[in-house]
């Protein structure tokens, strides 16, 4: 909790005693503004399983309610408002992946940190539409606007920005703040909620949250000290803890609305897609998105930028990354998908694969042929499989990739326009599939049965 510049390290070490006194109860909200949360969203949620994992009590909040008015932090415009059908989808898919979120992270943190679970808590889910739903405008200004300064709102970062913009702020997003603020002060009152964490950007929101609580609580207890409740000090003093935004190399803010976002749903983002974008990750960002996204024990880090040091074009450290954070999100299962995926793409070797492997890590991926008999591509020209199969628009376009020398068949090129499949060019562990490649990144993975 910080309200004056300076006082940040004393409530920081406040916060840390009493977190090793006693568990306590702590809460991080999230909007539905899209059908999935993406990875700007992983950190806060990480911080929560940090607390979970060591015995606090954690609490997701799904903001049904501060969804459908927007937060205009981070924005220099209005956001669209979503209609109530597409809350409702939103709602219920985010709901449901952070109970997913959740359970996997938890199976990974018990093998990262055993230590750290044996009285990991989960996470209470609620959301903020059961408060609001019937809480009626004038009962909003009597409880929650009595106690909310207008001069101290026009402050906040994400109001005094908009301000000055060509386009202002309006009523709407203006209030959204006082919304959150309301949030901390029901999770108070009816978990005992002591701490709300948030990216950095939520500072604003999170301090008038504090302030609401401090104000009602001194207007409870005396009606006459309302104005003075900057100075209330409750025996149970509630906190904020921020932490850092992702951003790009660039400094860009990920994001559904940058058009850049990395899904958490993977519908939205592939596994393979979500693996990768770790794998790609620079070496300048690779030690500290281990140290974020990961719960490896910083000698395992320490260890792995070592290695890494040694040849980066190896991309150890990258490599390590990407499969920690899928397993985190997605799962052992998912680990595997990915990375027989990345084999079959990307390495010239892929013997130790099974067609089912790929099957399974190519699933709904239009790269993915499976062929129902031998007979429908034992014998057949590669240029008519392709065509068959959708691969090109027709027999006459693959034969053209051919001739200007794009055309591979397991990483040989083919010059031949009648080459047909053979059961000697059959590939993998159980010699099922065959990889066609045209240009430089046009992958089909033929399988038969």
């Amino acid at each position: 909790r910080s309200k004056q510049p300076g006082s940040r390290g004393s409530d920081y070490q406040n916060l840390e005693k009493v977190c090793n006194e006693q568990p306590i109860t702590v809460y991080c909200g999230v909007d539905p503004s899209a059908r999935s949360l993406h990875i700007g969203n992983l950190l806060p949620l990480i911080t929560l399983l940090h607390f979970g994992i060591r015995g606090h009590r954690p609490i997701a909040l799904i903001g049904g309610a501060t969804g459908s008015i927007g937060d205009p932090g981070g924005r220099a415009t209005e956001r669209k408002l979503l209609s109530q059908e597409e809350l409702a989808v939103n709602e219920e898919g985010i709901t449901r992946q952070v109970h997913r979120f959740f359970k996997t992270a938890t199976a990974y943190a018990e093998e990262r940190r055993p230590q750290s679970t044996s009285e990991a808590q989960s996470p209470t889910v609620v959301n903020n539409i059961t408060w609001f739903r019937e809480m009626g405008m004038l009962e909003f200004l009597r409880s929650v606007g009595k106690h909310a300064k207008v001069n101290t709102m026009l402050s906040r970062d994400s109001v005094s920005s908009r301000l000055n913009a060509s386009q202002g702020i309006s009523f709407t997003e203006f209030t959204y703040q006082l919304l959150q603020a309301h949030d901390f002060y029901t999770l108070n009152k009816k978990y005992g909620c002591r701490l709300q964490l948030g990216g950095s950007d939520q500072w604003g929101n999170i301090v008038a949250g504090i302030d609401m609580i401090q104000r009602r609580r001194a207007t409870a207890s005396s009606p006459e000290t309302v104005d003075q409740a900057e100075n209330a000090k409750s025996e149970d003093e509630v906190f904020g803890l921020t932490i850092p935004l992702l951003t790009t190399p660039s400094g860009e803010k990920f994001g559904k609305s940058a058009g850049n976002a990395v899904w958490l749903d993977s519908e939205m983002t592939s596994v393979y897609d979500f693996y990768q974008y770790f794998i790609r990750q620079p070496d300048t960002m690779v030690r500290q998105l281990l140290s974020m996204f990961t719960l490896l024990p910083q000698e395992r880090i320490d260890a792995t930028m070592t290695e890494h040091e040694v040849d980066p074009s190896k991309r150890v450290a990258q490599r390590t990354l990407a499969r920690e954070v899928t397993e985190l999100v997605h799962g052992k299962d998912a680990v595997r998908q990915a990375e027989a995926v990345t084999s079959v793409l990307f390495d010239s070797d892929v013997g130790h694969l099974t067609s089912e492997d790929v099957v399974a890590a190519f699933t709904r991926d239009p790269r993915l042929v499976r062929l129902s008999s031998s007979e429908e591509g034992i014998g057949i020209p590669l240029t008519k499989l392709l065509a068959k199969n959708g691969r090109v628009k027709s027999r006459s376009e693959a034969e053209r990739v051919l001739k200007t020398g794009g055309l591979y068949l397991n990483s040989s090129r083919i010059t031949d326009p009648k080459r047909v499949l053979t059961e000697e060019d059959l590939v993998g562990s159980d010699k099922k599939m065959a990889l066609v490649r045209m240009g430089s990144d046009n992958h089909t993975v033929i399988v038969l049965p």
